[in-house]
């Protein structure tokens, strides 16, 4: 696709689910407000190299520095005390949203081993999908000489959508790979 998602968006997905969907206003067409990328630290938070070598990871991957999320209440049982850090999550809105459900499409999902397509069973009912990666190296900008160990992350795509088959169908315009089983 030589042209960018969002224009993709507006001169082809907008007119087909307005066609689709039969709506009597652009505004009602679903849009795509924000991702939100996610990443548990596990053993990692009690090792100060290990956590800044997954904030740099989810930066490179997402263009833009992580936010490090801390403990609310102290925890015997998980040894997590109040403060310590113990995940970081990205936002990202407009163009850096655009860009990276770009590279997660065609680049990224394509490189995971045995990729037969993404479940439609992920979605909240709502319109919005949530989906959990099991390794970071799927991601073109990761080397993997460089990466000490394999994490994962969660990817929450958020939408205006109101129904789960009008999420399904703003997702599957812009590209994503379903497996519709």
């Amino acid at each position: 696709m030589s042209q960018n998602l969002k224009t993709y968006y507006k001169d082809k997905v907008v007119p087909s689910l307005i066609e689709k969907f039969e709506y009597q206003n652009i505004h009602e067409v679903p849009k795509i407000t924000k991702i939100t990328i996610n990443r548990g630290l596990g053993e990692a938070s009690k090792n100060n190299k290990a956590l800044e070598s997954s904030l740099q990871e989810l930066a490179m991957i997402t263009g833009q520095q992580p936010v490090v999320t801390k403990a609310k209440k102290s925890v015997a049982g998980f040894k997590i005390r109040d403060g310590m850090p113990v995940g970081m999550a990205v936002t990202l809105r407009s163009k850096m949203m655009y860009a990276f459900l770009e590279r997660l499409i065609h680049l990224s999902l394509p490189r995971i081993r045995d990729f037969k397509g993404i479940s439609v069973q992920l979605f909240d009912g709502r319109g919005n999908y949530n989906l959990g990666l099991k390794e970071q190296l799927i991601f073109p900008e990761m080397e993997y000489d460089k990466i000490d160990q394999i994490r994962g992350m969660d990817i929450a795509i958020t939408t205006t959508a109101k129904t789960q088959q009008e999420g399904i169908a703003l997702l599957k315009e812009l590209g994503m790979p379903f497996n519709d089983k």
